[in-house]
């Protein structure tokens, strides 16, 4: 089953009897799946209280969040390249790729890790590994818990919680590779250790001596929202004060690729990549694969306050369901993520009149993008006033790492009041009556919002 995971935001100050209830925005990652995955998180503002847990030891709150994406490892950096309508998408260099029927990808470049990880743990772990650690550092370090700030909090109270669709993906193929011509006498001692997907939270965790709650969830383009309905709710059973969640992917490789590529889900516009990725376009063909890592800190609002931490959002609650239909198409009617995304708002409250903004799944696939439409109209009967827009028409699709992205950048519509653009909007599907935000950034004041998404071949 598909958690959905909710989350409030606020611009509150840790202070007064209720420092979360004056203002509220709330994001919910609502998660119905369809045996692969499909996930939707709303984000909302009501003068209307929702209804919600009241214990300060009970209530989950953001108070963090640490970003490696194909515009750098900067929140604030990575924000602004999407509300510009820059594409991340580029051709691949990293390895021969001249004789694929796709070429190109939303390839990170660059990426420094100094400070992070030490040189040699750097030049042994796949990027999978060495994004969430990165991501893990540095949303640690927006929430003020960077350096010596760590000792003033009860490490056996911390849990890390991030995870991967694929892992390390990339040392386990060199693996099978060395395995195969050169003899098992090749094989790294860490050839599985850092291919299995739990390794990025145990890293993290033992580099900086967390002994709380520490696995890893494996869902495919839900990977994140799951770690962030999970995370939540160990916090909530008293069994930590604090855990690090989120998803990281590094499927960029030969093999991710040829996968994809085999199951024909790909765009193969090489002659202009910037332009392949286009969520709702009538000749859009296929998804673009993207990578990087998202992670939040959250925290119990008690503990929250008693640090004086920085309060960003507040998780609310979630809810489940599964279609049953297919092993990685949703049912194109939709009929089951609809019921989840219903679900979700009657959990915390909300009605379907506050829903102004959605923050959609869209890979730019045939399939999955109407039937996330199907499923939106089902629930919203009528769409005038909501604006939806696909960040993944910007950085592809970072599969594991998704939610958790996505998420961040949803967060940062909340913080700013612009939505960053869809771009390649050209030829727009009929069905597709919302207003998506084609090619230009929006000012926009978010009541209600939905991040949704759905993993379809």
């Amino acid at each position: 089953m598909q958690p959905q995971p909710i989350l409030l935001q606020t611009q509150l100050h840790v202070s007064g009897l209720d420092p979360l209830r004056l203002r509220r925005h709330h994001l919910f990652p609502t998660n119905a799946k369809s045996t692969r995955s499909a996930w939707k998180t709303t984000v909302v503002m009501s003068t209307k209280a929702p209804k919600r847990q009241k214990d300060p030891k009970k209530r989950v709150v953001i108070t963090g969040m640490g970003v490696v994406s194909v515009f750098g490892n900067d929140v604030d950096t990575f924000y602004d390249k999407l509300l510009a309508g820059e594409s991340g998408i580029g051709l691949i260099d990293k390895f021969d790729v001249s004789n694929l029927p796709t070429r190109f990808g939303g390839q990170i470049r660059g990426f420094k890790s100094d400070g992070y990880i030490d040189g040699k743990n750097d030049k042994r772990l796949d990027d999978c590994l060495r994004y969430c650690i990165v991501a893990g550092k540095k949303a640690l370090e927006h929430a003020h818990l960077g350096g010596e700030k760590l000792s003033k909090i009860d490490k056996e109270r911390v849990g890390v919680l991030i995870g991967t669709g694929m892992g390390g993906i990339n040392v386990f193929c060199d693996g099978v590779e060395n395995l195969i011509e050169k003899g098992y006498r090749k094989i790294t001692p860490f050839f599985i250790p850092y291919s299995i997907t739990n390794m990025g939270s145990a890293l993290l965790a033992i580099d900086l001596g967390f002994m709380g709650p520490n696995y890893s969830i494996s869902s495919a383009c839900a990977t994140s929202n799951y770690c962030f309905f999970a995370a939540a709710n160990h916090i909530r059973r008293g069994e930590a004060d604090m855990m690090i969640a989120g998803g990281t992917e590094a499927g960029i490789c030969p093999i991710g690729l040829a996968c994809f590529m085999k199951s024909r889900v790909l765009s193969q516009r090489n002659d202009d990549p910037q332009t392949a990725s286009r969520p709702w376009d009538k000749d859009r063909d296929g998804f673009v694969v993207g990578e990087g890592a998202g992670v939040l800190v959250m925290e119990s609002l008690e503990h929250a306050m008693i640090r004086g931490a920085p309060i960003i959002a507040e998780y609310l609650g979630g809810a489940v369901n599964c279609d049953a239909y297919h092993v990685t198409d949703p049912h194109p009617d939709g009929l089951h993520v609809s019921s989840c995304i219903k679900s979700s708002l009657e959990d915390v409250g909300v009605s379907l009149e506050e829903v102004n903004y959605i923050n959609a799944h869209a890979t730019s696939t045939m399939a999955g993008d109407l039937a996330e439409i199907n499923a939106i109209k089902k629930v919203f009967k009528c769409t005038n006033g909501i604006k939806m827009n696909a960040t993944k028409s910007m950085i592809g699709h970072c599969m594991g790492a998704a939610a958790g992205l996505e998420a961040i950048a949803t967060i940062k519509a909340i913080q700013t009041g612009w939505l960053h653009p869809t771009i390649n909007q050209f030829n727009a599907e009929l069905a597709v009556d919302f207003d998506t935000v084609a090619d230009q950034k929006q000012q926009h004041e978010i009541n209600v919002g939905e991040f949704i998404g759905l993993m379809v071949f």
